[in-house]
């Protein structure tokens, strides 16, 4: 008798709970909308899950009046096409790279110096703080609002021609890299042939043997069935990626106070969990590399102390170019997260 009622109770609790959260949505200034989001990512991707995750969030916290609709694979265009329509208000949203905004903010590049982050929470903590939002409101004036930072991992080398077990193997690799130039410029420093490609391209470049490797965290690796077309994957860490969720901003004016406070807090929270299958599906995605046929490797600490130093002339450039005050803001972050580790 007691469970029953208890059981009961909690039943009526639950609806009532739930009753609140609709009549909240219906008292807010909520419209009916449908959103767009954009990625060059496909289904199985953590970014891909997250935006599902994002949009039911959305939809529950609107009271089902806020649509999301989720587009993979770079189905609405390259992340340059894309920007430009949110720039223009014909897309609402995107999860990219956050490097690949240098085009539109010179200083977005900061984040793909190479070697900067020891792990990823320590870049948790540095775009999570004060650092990243300085870096998204950059994003503003350029006609893009920057809600929260998602990631694509650690990158790591790919070929299909040998092991990358010291530097020198890198010398005269065609090697694709993401589209931005200093991606480009660390590349060739390491002694590559740097090859930019979108990444929805990247499996039949190789499959054709138009490129000979590439980079990617493992995750990527797995979910779009590189293994099939490279066999050596080498383990350097060389770049972090954070990656961020932005909206447009003439469509984001438009909006209400409520609106926007659902899909900003949406973003955060589907931010913990994009973040936490990323972790998990890069950890079991090695043993199925080796599984799947994959040769895997990691580079000696000297190799890798040596693979710094040649990138330390590319650090330089784009500090003269993003600005030596805003590299000393990233590295004292960087610091203060590694004084708060430790």
């Amino acid at each position: 008798m007691f469970h029953r009622l208890k059981s009961t109770v909690a039943a009526v609790l639950a609806c009532g709970l739930l009753a609140a959260g609709a009549t909240g949505a219906m008292a807010a200034d909520i419209k009916e909308r449908t959103l767009k989001f954009a990625m060059q990512t496909s289904a199985g991707s953590a970014q891909y899950d997250a935006a599902l995750r994002f949009a039911e969030l959305v939809k529950a916290r609107s009271g089902g009046k806020l649509t999301v609709k989720v587009f993979g694979g770079g189905v609405l265009g390259k992340d340059v096409a894309v920007v430009s329509g949110m720039q223009g208000g014909t897309i609402e949203m995107c999860v990219m790279n956050s490097s690949l905004l240098a085009g539109v903010v010179k200083e977005m590049s900061v984040l793909d110096f190479p070697f900067v982050f020891a792990s990823e929470k320590e870049a948790y903590s540095v775009v999570d703080g004060p650092f990243g939002s300085k870096l998204h409101a950059l994003l503003e004036p350029k006609g893009l609002v920057g809600l929260s930072y998602w990631e694509l991992g650690f990158r790591h080398f790919h070929n299909s021609k040998r092991p990358i077990a010291k530097l020198d193997d890198l010398q005269g690799l065609k090697i694709r890299v993401i589209e931005t130039p200093i991606y480009v410029d660390f590349m060739n420093a390491m002694g590559a042939n740097a090859i930019p490609l979108p990444y929805p391209e990247l499996y039949t470049a190789l499959e054709q043997k138009a490129l000979d490797g590439g980079t990617q965290p493992v995750i990527n690796m797995v979910n779009n069935k590189l293994y099939e077309v490279q066999k050596y994957f080498s383990m350097t860490g060389h770049m972090y990626n954070p990656q961020s969720v932005i909206f447009s901003k003439k469509v984001w004016d438009g909006y209400s106070a409520d609106e926007r406070k659902i899909l900003q807090d949406a973003a955060d929270e589907a931010r913990e969990y994009q973040r936490q299958i990323s972790r998990e599906r890069n950890a079991r995605g090695l043993e199925e590399l080796k599984a799947r046929g994959m040769v895997v490797n990691e580079l000696p600490a000297a190799d890798l102390a040596r693979m710094k130093e040649k990138a330390r002339p590319v650090v330089e450039k784009y500090t003269r170019i993003v600005g030596e005050p805003l590299v000393k803001d990233m590295f004292a972050a960087i610091d203060k997260a590694r004084a708060a580790r430790n």
